[in-house]
């Protein structure tokens, strides 16, 4: 039901469904909200609210309470680092009086005290905060709304020609280079993991290849190892894990991970050796990535939230996620 509920709603992305929600709450995000971070000393308080009506699902508002940014706060379950979109799971058009009710049970409901609702990565186009916006100033409670990041996507209508097209003609012609330098050598080879291929072998690759930098080495401790490796198990039995490769004779030179979800990629993560950068792997691989994109019919390849430079060479367009902060 709850997965069901989502392919109908306005949070229709990989970070709502059950699967993904249910092992971040069991990890608490792969760490990020451990007992002892930041001064916590309890577990964060689950407060999962569901609305029923005529037997069926309604909404969902995965929340949970505790002490951030000074105060007990309710947070998206998710927030804030590693799901780069949230929202509440409710249609669209029962958003209003979902949301109406929603926020009278939090008010009146004995199971957390809470001082904010601070909810992180909501879609600037997410209807969601202009409800929120007007049922705050209905009940006289302080509304504020920030930027929280960029998330850059790329849209996509024809041939990767077309897209290439449209690139600034320097990166156009560096893009073609590199690919075509490739392809001469008879040394790389690009793949995309079968649906059916046994995972385990190749999150090992991927994961060795993501270590290279050494700021994913730092984010990938174990925690977060296991919370990724969940995630991307998942999303493998789902049908809507991604993960392509780079090899330079042979061997993984670079990876992409990402979910082919609703028709678009979404651009999770990924991983490049430092032992072939004379093919600059990382740049032919994307590159393949998005004429995939192309060749198979995706409308959109969405790097999700960072402004890395590389993002808008190969001609990302901003998109934001927000903060919304509202306090009783």
């Amino acid at each position: 039901m709850w997965n069901k509920l989502v392919e109908q709603s306005i949070a229709d992305t990989p970070f709502s469904r059950y699967e993904y929600l249910s092992e971040w709450w069991k990890t608490l995000g792969g760490g990020e909200w451990s007992v002892g971070v930041d001064g916590r000393a309890e577990r964060p308080l689950l407060v999962l609210i569901s609305a029923i009506e005529n037997d069926q699902l309604v909404g969902i508002a995965p929340l949970f309470i505790t002490e951030y940014d000074g105060q007990q706060a309710l947070l998206l379950v998710g927030s804030i680092e590693i799901s780069d979109y949230l929202d509440l799971i409710v249609r669209a058009e029962d958003l209003p009086r979902f949301l109406s009710g929603l926020l009278d049970f939090l008010v009146s409901s004995p199971t957390g005290k809470w001082a904010a609702i601070d909810w992180y990565n909501l879609p600037d186009s997410s209807p969601t905060l202009a409800a929120l916006k007007a049922e705050s100033e209905k009940r006289g409670w302080t509304y504020h709304e920030e930027i929280y990041r960029p998330t850059p996507y790329i849209p996509l209508s024809g041939s990767f020609d077309e897209y290439l097209s449209r690139l600034d003609k320097k990166q156009r012609h560096e893009i073609r280079r590199k690919m075509r330098r490739a392809a001469e050598s008879g040394r790389v080879r690009f793949h995309v993991l079968d649906k059916d291929a046994d995972i385990e072998k190749e999150l090992d690759a991927f994961f060795h290849l993501m270590i290279q930098d050494p700021n994913k080495a730092m984010f990938l401790r174990d925690a977060m190892r296991d919370q990724m490796s969940t995630t991307i198990r998942a999303a493998h039995e789902q049908g809507y894990l991604w993960l392509g490769f780079l090899e330079v004779d042979g061997a993984k030179a670079a990876a992409s991970l990402n979910f082919d979800y609703k028709n678009k990629l979404w651009g999770y993560n990924s991983g490049v050796s430092r032992a072939h950068m004379e093919f600059s792997p990382g740049w032919v691989l994307l590159a393949h990535v998005i004429q995939w994109c192309c060749e198979n019919g995706r409308y959109e390849f969405d790097f999700m939230r960072g402004d890395e430079e590389y993002k808008y060479r190969f001609g990302g367009v901003n998109r934001f996620v927000m903060r919304v902060k509202i306090n009783q």
